[in-house]
């Protein structure tokens, strides 16, 4: 039997979302909580913008609320409380997602093991009768809960974004049923990041200012074009932190930079396309907690037909032979009449 009342279970949920950086920033915020289930709302906001010609909400955002509402499901699903860490996220693009919406996630934890906890859940948005997406995704239980020993040295260089406070700083959180061994306060050190980029290569915004707005949020850069592909940076910021213990990079944020990567890579690899690729599904796997420094990715089509291609990537930091994420995902390439 459960040791959570509703009272309880409601104030650990929200010190969770409190206590996770992105979601503070980004204003998500409950909307139903119960045993083993939660329902978490995104906000329209013009940032979330991935396709502003056809005025589509990007997927990485969907990925996003749906590993932290999975998150915050499995949360209510446990006895006591104890850490956790996502293993792997599938997500199903049923349906684009209409621009400046909001977005809803209901998730529910179906089955919790004494190692796993398996989850899903559907992403709706206000006036429509279907869902826009579905997840599936998995959770190890009693992952570590102290704060990491792989950050540089003090003193190392800090980036820019490091350097800057960060807007909206989220609050401690308050509530005395937070097991506040589990919470720390959202923030990083700047001398705990430090930039992994050699200074002498040379970078191009990854699209042009305004056509992808949650890439232009992301920042993401381009390096120059080799054999197997173009190569993506993502530079740190603290408001893409997900789990400020440790410190590490939120999984959804990785989820949805991993998906503009291969979408990047797919325009970069057919120039003639008449418009962005769209997200047909996409599955991720983590191999390790990304830290609070830049993160690079690169990708490989797979396989490319007329209508649909099959891209794989590989996410890392200081080290491309021990990546933090590998993600696949089949595309819609456009047709000229789409």
């Amino acid at each position: 039997m459960s040791i959570f009342t509703g009272n309880d279970r409601l104030a650990w949920a929200q010190a969770v979302i409190s206590g996770i950086p992105y979601a503070m920033a980004s204003g998500m915020t409950l909307t139903d909580i119960g045993p083993g289930r939660a329902s978490l709302l995104l906000p329209a906001r013009s940032t979330w913008t991935g396709d502003a010609e056809r005025k589509l909400i990007h997927p990485g955002c969907l990925s996003v609320l749906a590993d932290t509402a999975c998150g915050v499901a499995v949360s209510c699903a446990m006895e006591q409380i104890e850490p956790y860490a996502t293993l792997d996220l599938r997500m199903d693009y049923l349906r684009p997602p209409v621009a400046e919406t909001d977005l809803i996630c209901h998730a529910e934890c179906h089955r919790l093991s004494r190692s796993v906890a398996f989850v899903r859940g559907e992403l709706r948005q206000p006036g429509q009768s279907e869902p826009v997406a579905t997840v599936y995704a998995t959770f190890m239980r009693a992952t570590a809960a102290t704060r990491r020993k792989d950050l540089p040295a003090a003193g190392a260089a800090a980036s820019a974004e490091a350097q800057s406070p960060a807007p909206n700083k989220p609050a401690r959180p308050t509530p005395a049923e937070a097991a506040s061994s589990l919470i720390a306060p959202a923030s990083v050190e700047p001398s705990q990041v430090f930039v992994s980029r050699a200074a002498d290569v040379p970078e191009t915004l990854a699209v042009p200012v305004g056509r992808s707005p949650y890439v232009d949020f992301l920042n993401v850069h381009q390096q120059p074009q080799i054999d197997a592909g173009p190569v993506f940076r993502m530079p740190y910021k603290a408001e893409l932190i997900g789990n400020p213990v440790l410190p590490a990079l939120h999984g959804g944020v990785l989820a949805g930079f991993g998906e503009t990567a291969m979408v990047l890579h797919l325009l970069a690899t057919n120039p003639t396309l008449a418009a962005i690729p769209r997200s047909v599904d996409f599955a991720i796997a983590y191999m390790r907690s990304a830290k609070p420094i830049d993160t690079f990715a690169q990708s490989t089509t797979v396989r490319q037909g007329n209508r649909v291609a099959l891209v794989m990537v590989s996410l890392w930091q200081d080290d491309p032979s021990r990546p933090v994420v590998q993600a696949r995902g089949h595309f819609l390439m456009p047709r000229e009449n789409d």
